[in-house]
């Protein structure tokens, strides 16, 4: 049987959304990878230390690897959330704010747009601070 908090969680949805952009992430950088490659690089064991050149695929790769970066404490911070009991909250905001943001995030990064992107960063880092905020206090 399933705790009854775990079952009622509007944080649980949000937690696979955040699946999802990370498996966006990954195509996004394997495909752009694969694009400047090719196909039998792709299907290599890729021992040749190969760095994309691309400006698209740079891109790819640095949004998935800035992604992979706050995806832990997100993940962290929605399930303390969900064992502390808060699922309408403050942290709830924070939460949509990160997915939000992260989604927002990657068209802005691989289209090389300075600025807003940054922007859109902090408001993902200000949904985290949210989700600690409710479990600290």
């Amino acid at each position: 049987m399933q705790p009854t908090f775990l079952a009622a969680s509007p944080f649980l949805p949000l937690v696979g959304l955040s699946v999802i952009l990370l498996i966006a992430h990954t195509m996004l950088q394997a495909m752009t990878a694969t694009k400047e490659f090719g196909r039998d690089w792709n299907a290599s064991p890729r021992d040749d230390g190969r760095k994309v050149q691309g400006k698209l695929a740079g891109r790819a790769e640095r949004a998935a690897a800035n992604f992979r970066e706050t995806y832990p404490a997100f993940i962290a911070l929605a399930f303390g959330v969900i064992m502390a009991g808060d699922p309408i909250g403050l942290a709830l905001i924070g939460a949509w704010l990160w997915v939000v943001c992260r989604i927002i995030y990657i068209p802005l990064y691989l289209a090389g747009i300075p600025y807003v992107r940054s922007l859109v960063w902090v408001g993902s880092m200000i949904g985290l601070t949210l989700m600690l905020f409710v479990l600290l206090f």
